[in-house]
């Protein structure tokens, strides 16, 4: 082989990766395969979805006369094909947290550490705490990029985001998957899993236990996440009360009294009055508190925020973990 031949060859090994890095990427290659056909396939329903959109939306759109009104509010392949997608998409890119934490627990840490390849990694001049960097540090990047192209895929695709046809922008899995919350969920379900992987040692029990603590986070934020940001108020002294914004999201009603004190969820007193009831002398408005469709990203950041703080402690604690089983490795 002469120099010129041995140049290129050279080159091509200086930009393979190697050492680490390549060491996780080709013992996980399945799920990178996986993962790649996942986007793949999300990507195409997008591309499908984007087509279709202006067709879809047609379909829903306000009535001039009785017989146009029964032809444009009958579902079509497309609005059906459109909602469909919406649907199934947004739930595939909320819930992605709950299989990368039992993968992260199972296979990326609990079954090295259980059958033992760990160890040896760490007899062949590679200490265990850079081990562990490695195998959090590919995913971590693989998974910030394809969950960052999916959510712009996803958020160009829905376009105006119609709540008749992309449902409303504070339901549970589009809230998710329309900003750097869906990032940051899939990043705190890899640093769960991881965390299980070393608490258990085993790949079934970390797979399990990784899951439940994403799920038990899941929940915890669904529940609480609407108390992140303060709401609006809005009063009104008409007996309808306050006329909320169409995309505006209900948080809590009622009674503003003379005296300036609020009574959520009172009732008037009518002919027969009961007791706890309000009179309606005392009554100086009505009162409704809500989510405009503007705090969404507020509340994005909010939630994205907690999700990137509990992954970064997960970490630190799971580097704590392994640090102290190792203390002679370093």
């Amino acid at each position: 082989m002469t120099a010129l031949d041995a140049a290129p060859t050279a080159a091509r090994r200086r930009l393979a990766p190697r050492g680490l890095t390549w060491s996780v990427l080709r013992l996980h290659r399945t799920a990178l395969y996986v993962g790649g056909a996942a986007l793949v396939a999300f990507a195409a329903a997008m591309v499908w979805m984007y087509v279709i959109g202006d067709t879809a939306r047609a379909s829903t759109g306000p009535c001039i006369t009785p017989a146009p009104c029964f032809e444009m509010t009958a579902s079509t392949f497309d609005d059906t094909t459109y909602r469909r997608i919406v649907s199934r998409t947004a739930e595939a890119l909320s819930y992605l947290m709950f299989p990368v934490a039992a993968w992260a627990g199972g296979a990326l840490i609990g079954r090295e550490l259980e059958s033992g390849t760990a160890r040896l990694a760490w007899t062949q001049s590679v200490t265990p705490l850079r081990w562990l960097a490695a195998k959090l540090a590919v995913p971590a990047l693989l998974l910030t990029a394809g969950t960052t192209t999916a959510v712009l895929l996803n958020v160009w695709a829905r376009q105006d985001g119609g709540p008749d046809l992309a449902l409303d922008w504070y339901s549970t899995d589009t809230f998710i998957t329309t900003g750097p919350t869906a990032v940051t969920y899939a990043l705190a379900g890899l640093a769960l899993g991881a965390l299980a992987g070393l608490v258990t040692k085993r790949a079934l029990p970390a797979a399990g236990l990784g899951f439940a603590a994403a799920l038990a986070f899941f929940n915890l934020m669904d529940w609480y996440r609407w108390h992140l940001w303060p709401t609006s108020s809005g009063t009104a002294s008409g007996p309808d009360g306050y006329q909320l914004p169409q995309t505006a999201l209900h948080m809590s009603s009622g009674y503003v009294l003379t005296s300036g004190e609020r009574r959520e969820g009172a009732l008037l007193c009518t002919n027969l009055p009961s007791p706890g009831c309000l009179k309606e002398g005392d009554v100086a408005a009505r009162y409704t508190d809500f989510h405009p469709q503007s705090h969404h990203w507020p509340l994005q950041l909010m939630d994205a925020g907690i999700a990137l703080a509990l992954a970064a402690l997960a970490t630190v604690v799971a580097f704590w973990l392994l640090r102290r089983s190792t203390p002679s490795r370093g």
